[in-house]
């Protein structure tokens, strides 16, 4: 890579190590003034490292490799003990992985050259439930769910506003499986900017939300559940390929508006309709009404454009294993969930460049090709903490590029496969660990 990227990720890095072995950033975080004030092997950024480390297997096994790393061991030795680190964990807020999610997003934007379609940054919205470590405590907190057969199991709702162009989570929460995710989706909006568009899958449109989105200046573009909305299937009817309509309040939305400081005004959309090549026919509102800047045969496209954040589920859950939870406690799963994201939101910032240069590698071959991000997953383990340890990050980092290069794989656009309703889902067991 040449030395604009080089140093872009260096400084990325480097901005992330200092924020994490300064002493502010510990004061926010630590559970008390009295916790790692003495210079110990455990300390707040070595804590707080492991759990970025992409932890899954056997605790004790993954310190005892940690450590190996951190001191260029060739033997696994036991250098701390998995009831010290569960002790020591419980002393570090989860909102440090948070801020140092925001941090890396917030330069990356700065300082990068992020994708935007038609000058918008495209943010997806979507949500998922997630398995827990089923004990009281976290059933109690969290919520369980109580399956036709067998004992309840504890869940949690999860939810990210996701930008399907660059690849990365700019917000994400785990929360009660009780809160709904349109409650969820308000809270993503503290973190939208102007002239963002956020698109949204059926089970989001409403109008108050609606109300909130153009309150932060923003656009968005909606699926309507066409039995729903009385406006849809006015426009199915009419058989037009797009139009614009006024959406009004009703009673308890205008409750709603008015309990959040939302204006209850009628809001202006674009209808517009997309015909799927099942011949299921799709209603989608957007508040981007230019037709000449915009025409409709953009949309159907930008509608499948919200399908990285599925996909992006799928990394969470099969490939960084986000269910495989070390610690049982509450804090353990809030500190766990945002660590993952954080770790994957860099793996994705990594693979930007080696990316752009497989793309225009592929310019001359019949396919696309993309980096293999299930591959650049693994490498990520113990690397990342090469990273933000190490003093020589820029021959780590051409090294990671160069293997990013050689495991491509090629995009077969039009491939569309029946979704499985009655999937088993994997179960991961406390008392089961797998070893390395």
């Amino acid at each position: 890579m040449d030395s604009n990227t080089t140093q872009f990720y260096t400084g990325l890095v480097t901005c992330i190590k200092q924020l994490l072995e300064s002493d502010a950033f510990k004061e926010r975080h630590r559970s008390s003034n009295k916790v790692f004030s003495r210079d110990r092997i455990l300390t707040f950024p070595i804590v707080t490292l492991f759990l970025m480390n992409l932890v899954k297997h056997a605790l004790q096994d993954e310190l005892d490799e940690f450590f190996k790393v951190m001191q260029g061991r060739k033997v696994a030795e036991r250098v701390v003990s998995k009831s010290a680190f569960s002790q020591a964990r419980q002393k570090i807020r989860y909102e440090a992985f948070v801020e140092l999610n925001q941090v890396q997003v917030a330069y990356f934007y700065k300082q990068g050259e992020p994708q935007r379609w038609h000058g918008l940054r495209l943010l997806a919205i979507d949500g998922s439930m997630s398995d827990l470590p089923n004990n009281e405590d976290v059933s109690a907190h969290f919520g369980v769910w109580h399956p036709q057969s067998g004992g309840t199991c504890a869940k949690a709702r999860l939810s990210q506003m996701f930008d399907t162009l660059n690849k990365i989570t700019v917000d994400a929460i785990i929360a009660p499986k009780a809160k709904g995710e349109r409650a969820l989706a308000a809270q993503h909006l503290a973190h939208v900017q102007p002239d963002d568009l956020l698109l949204m899958d059926r089970g989001y449109p409403a109008f108050w939300l609606f109300a909130a989105i153009l309150k932060q200046q923003a656009h968005f573009c909606a699926r309507l559940t066409v039995s729903e909305w009385k406006v849809a299937q006015a426009f199915v009817a009419s058989g037009q390929l797009e139009c614009e309509v006024l959406l009004h309040p009703g009673y308890e939305a205008q409750k709603t508006c008015k309990e959040f400081d939302l204006s209850p005004d009628p809001i202006p959309v674009r209808l517009i309709r997309v015909e799927l090549s099942t011949g299921e026919i799709e209603v989608l509102a957007t508040t981007l009404l230019d037709r000449t800047q915009l025409s409709v045969s953009l949309f159907q496209d930008l509608y499948h454009l919200r399908w990285p954040v599925e996909e992006d589920y799928k990394v969470l859950k099969s490939r960084i294993e986000v269910e495989n939870w070390s610690g049982k406690s509450v804090q353990a799963v809030y500190q766990e969930f945002h660590a993952a994201v954080f770790t994957k939101n860099m793996t994705a910032l990594l693979a930007h460049p080696a990316q752009q240069e497989v793309a225009q590698q592929s310019q001359q071959k019949q396919h696309d090709y993309q980096i293999n991000m299930t591959n650049l997953i693994s490498k990520m383990k113990d690397t990342i903490v090469y990273l933000l340890r190490d003093n020589d990050v820029v021959s780590l980092l051409q090294a990671l590029w160069q293997q990013m290069l050689k495991t491509i794989e090629p995009i077969r656009p039009g491939r569309s496969f029946p979704r499985k309703k009655r999937v088993q889902r994997r179960r991961f067991a406390m008392t089961y660990k797998a070893t390395r």
